[in-house]
């Protein structure tokens, strides 16, 4: 929850290629105050079976940039693993599929706003905007 002094985040995760949200992504929170600051680490979580990061910590007051950091490569060896249970032919590829390993959101915040920032994810490609 967002006060006046501070901001607050929530993210979800939606896997595009699947049409369905994207549990079991560990998520990762760091804050800076200030463009030339260091960033620092403030915890993380993981999103629930509809995609959701419901518990991120809070950013401390005077947090003027915010990173979600996305581990999403366990996510998709993972996937990979499942669909190749279907499929053994396929289990010898030699290759993850796996192109992006992590996605690192970073954005601008302002006391008293939430800002929810939703990951569109597919193993090739990723899109992020401001929700609400």
């Amino acid at each position: 929850m967002s006060t006046d002094t501070t901001a607050s985040v929530s993210t979800h995760v939606l896997d595009t290629s699947a049409g369905r949200p994207a549990g079991g992504v560990a998520v990762r929170l760091a804050a800076r105050a200030g463009r030339d600051a260091g960033w620092r680490p403030l915890g993380g979580s993981a999103t629930d079976a509809d995609g959701r990061c419901k518990d991120l910590p809070a950013p401390p007051e005077g947090t003027t940039h915010v990173r979600l950091d996305f581990e999403v490569e366990a996510y998709f060896e993972k996937k990979q693993a499942d669909a190749q249970q279907d499929a053994p032919a396929n289990r010898d590829s030699g290759t993850s599929g796996v192109f992006f390993p992590e996605v690192a959101i970073t954005f601008a915040v302002t006391p008293g706003e939430h800002y929810h920032v939703p990951l569109l994810l597919n193993p090739f490609g990723y899109s992020v905007y401001r929700g609400s």
